[in-house]
């Protein structure tokens, strides 16, 4: 499970015109799930994003986890995360897992973000076409392997 994370002003989705999720200051998750990915990968990945301390405290240094500054999540489920571009130019998702497999894993991490901080998550829209727009802050925007375990 692989999250592209980054700290927002503000994000939204629209899928057909629509804004279907969209929060104020906090993360934007971009979300991929590989074929091989489980309850485990859940668990470690929700844990890490809910403690990364990123946000500034009174002192402008990043202390505090996007709970504790109040803020907001969006996740995106975005498969192309897992794609390899080692051979040749046209990457390939065949890592990726099949939307049967990754939607019940992406609606478990979802839950699992919302349990940890203690209300709603907005999320996109599993599977659909969707228009990601984003003010990053800082910016600030890191990657996490849930493999890597980094």
């Amino acid at each position: 499970m692989r999250a592209v994370v980054q700290r927002v002003a503000s994000a939204q989705v629209t899928v057909d015109d629509v804004v279907v999720g969209s929060i104020g200051r906090g993360l934007l998750l971009l979300l991929g799930i590989a074929a091989d990915d489980g309850p485990a990968d859940i668990a470690w990945l929700s844990s890490k994003i809910a403690a990364l301390r990123i946000f500034p405290d009174n002192e402008s240094r990043l202390n505090l986890a996007v709970g504790e500054c109040a803020g907001d999540i969006l996740v995106v489920s975005q498969f192309t995360l897992i794609a390899s571009t080692k051979k040749g130019n046209r990457p390939s998702f065949n890592s990726a897992a099949t939307p049967d497999v990754a939607q019940p894993l992406y609606e478990s991490f979802v839950q699992e973000m919302q349990t940890r901080l203690g209300r709603p998550i907005r999320t996109g829209m599993f599977g659909a076409m969707m228009a990601v727009a984003l003010v990053n802050d800082g910016p600030v925007t890191l990657v996490i392997d849930s493999r890597l375990r980094e």
